[in-house]
């Protein structure tokens, strides 16, 4: 049988530490008892914390350890280490967490082999932290992404995926995406079947690849550059109309090779880009609260054309705007 070692520390999303328990102990097990068949547990769970005591979970819960992580010199060759989400600010819980980064840094990832460590949402800042992830693919919450880059240049980071796997490491994104990675994570360590009957008998869309439905356009303000936020103003209050670059630069008293490269060093972005979000993120407004057509809601932010506007919305959503609507529509 196969253990599951989750860490915990104070600030952490309860949920992600319950939820991948619940998920690792009853797979094998809930299908089997929903059918009135022999239960057969694949893993065995614990929650280790950096002194064995409790840990405080950001919403207020308190949960026993099952040990201390110091005493574990090495996991088995089965076993599978997780870091869950980071629900408390991210910076106050890798500044208060210095024995767990030196403790993960250690962690053998260099061979090959099957997944050996993973982490939900923004509890990839741990592993970073740790130097887990130089070099590697990766994936965090959405909201953090241009943080999570900022801190960590040297990793390879694609915040729109839901769950990425490089060599031994394994990451997921948003926060309620501990589902996603803990049924794949069953599959690789239980194989295919195991991991359908427990989507199954969770009730989990197994199939979701993608946050890129879930993002939003705040992310990209999070900066300081005064210019290029009045810029961003600007392009918010006038993104139905045609807007040429020399009218930007003339705005933001820039040269236009000067806003370009402030605008896409503050946001990653160009402009056009920003606009083009801009237009996907108010047609999907449109789409989750109104019954207007594709035509009017394509008219609405400043297309005309619908079959363009429909793969430039489905490149940015990875749905097409009917199934954006039957997926969020109110």
């Amino acid at each position: 049988m196969k253990t599951v070692t989750i860490i915990g520390f104070n600030g952490a999303l309860a949920s992600a530490i319950t939820g991948m328990i619940d998920l690792f102990r009853l797979a094998g097990v809930t299908w089997a008892r929903i059918h009135g068949e022999q239960p057969t547990a694949w893993f065995r769970t614990r929650l280790l914390t950096e002194d064995g005591e409790p840990c405080r979970c950001i919403n207020g819960v308190t949960l026993l350890a099952d040990g201390s992580w110091q005493d574990i010199d090495e996991l088995g060759a089965d076993d599978l280490l997780i870091i869950p989400t980071i629900g408390a600010p991210i910076d106050e819980v890798l500044q208060t967490n210095p024995l767990l980064i030196q403790w993960l840094s250690k962690f053998p990832t260099a061979t090959p082999g099957d997944v050996r460590v993973a982490s939900n949402c923004t509890g990839a800042f741990l592993l970073a932290a740790a130097g887990l992830l130089d070099g590697r693919e990766a994936t965090t919450h959405w909201g953090f992404g241009e943080q999570f880059r900022r801190q960590f240049p040297a990793v390879n980071l694609h915040a729109d995926k839901l769950v990425t796997v490089d060599g031994p490491v394994a990451c997921a994104g948003g926060g309620m995406a501990w589902w996603d990675l803990g049924v794949y994570l069953v599959e690789r360590l239980a194989g295919a079947q195991v991991a359908r009957e427990l989507a199954k008998a969770f009730v989990i869309d197994a199939g979701r690849t993608s946050q890129a439905p879930y993002s939003v356009l705040q992310a990209k303000r999070y900066h300081s550059d005064k210019v290029v936020h009045q810029v961003q103003d600007w392009l918010e209050a006038h993104f139905r109309e045609p807007v040429s670059l020399p009218e930007l630069s003339s705005f933001a008293g820039l040269s236009e090779r000067s806003l370009l490269r402030r605008f896409r060093q503050a946001t990653g972005d160009s402009p056009s880009s920003y606009l083009q979000l801009l237009r996907v993120e108010e047609a999907r407004r449109l789409l989750e609260s109104s019954t207007g057509g594709l035509e009017s809601v394509t008219r609405a932010v400043g297309y005309e054309d619908v079959s363009s506007f429909s793969r430039l919305f489905r490149r940015h959503t990875k749905l097409s705007p009917g199934a954006y609507r039957a997926k969020f529509g109110r």
